[in-house]
């Protein structure tokens, strides 16, 4: 019996690009291979220390010294900076991370994890469940670390309940630029999809790259993610239907295979 040509992989003949580098950007990368991708990882991000370094040590004392109820952790880049600077967190303070990337970082860096989200990775779905998660105690004295180009939401709602926040900068985002040969692609149309993972990817690709040719899929890793994209005047084609990898890459996916059955 003659064997049936197996189905082309999803994402066959599609260049896509990559924002970030290191671990993250092989890992999506052999994501986007086995999909039938050829990855384009340029890092278009980095991390650099806080301009105010005196406000962050302070903090971290007073947080090692069991000054605080609870700490708040908004990215694996935090979770770098506080085992950099070896800080300790005492047994009487909690901690809360705003999803499960995050999380992950923090156990794996030796940090108990008291709160993560169960329904939205989120500063948004942090807040939506924080009440009932701390049993309604108010004020509690909650230290926020956040980048320096982070929305101050999560501190913001936590005082509007009436908690005493203490909302520090553990690091600064900046630009890296992209190699020319990988501009000219995304702007001649060579690139068929480009990841945006956060704000500060988003404003790096309309900076750089926009504008993005119509052809070219912009996917974002959620919906804040895509409004940071749209107030920079990104346009948003998909969103993952949950903030990881794996669905931004199923995302892509789809509309690839989608766009190949409207094409045949």
């Amino acid at each position: 019996m003659p064997s049936t040509p197996s189905s082309p992989k999803p994402l066959a003949g599609w260049r896509v690009l990559v924002p970030r580098g290191g671990p993250w950007g092989d890992s999506v990368a052999a994501d986007l291979r086995a999909k039938g991708a050829s990855p384009v990882v340029a890092a278009m991000i980095n991390f650099a220390p806080t301009a105010d370094a005196p406000a962050l040590e302070a903090a971290l004392a007073r947080l090692a010294a069991g000054g605080f109820d609870w700490v708040t952790v908004t990215s694996a880049t935090t979770v770098d900076v506080l085992s950099a600077a070896r800080a300790v967190v005492p047994p009487s303070t909690r901690i809360a991370a705003v999803g499960e990337t995050t999380a992950a970082a923090l156990a794996a860096a030796g940090y108990a994890v008291d709160l993560v989200p169960a329904e939205d990775n989120s500063a948004r779905g942090l807040l939506a469940e924080w009440e009932a998660a701390t049993e309604g105690v108010v004020p509690l004295r909650i230290l926020t670390l956040r980048s320096e180009i982070a929305k101050p939401l999560l501190t913001e709602g936590l005082r509007r309940i009436g908690h005493d926040v203490e909302s520090v900068v553990a690091y600064r985002t900046i630009g890296i630029p992209v190699p020319d040969n990988i501009v000219a692609d995304v702007r001649e149309g060579l690139v068929q999809a480009i990841l945006v993972t956060s704000g500060s990817v988003a404003e790096q690709v309309q900076v750089q790259l926009g504008p993005i040719p119509e052809s070219t899929l912009v996917a974002a890793i959620g919906p804040q993610t895509a409004r940071d994209a749209r107030e920079y005047g990104l346009r948003v084609d998909v969103i993952a239907d949950e903030r990881t990898a794996a669905s931004l890459i199923e995302a892509v996916a789809a509309a690839a295979t989608a766009n190949r059955s409207a094409a045949s």
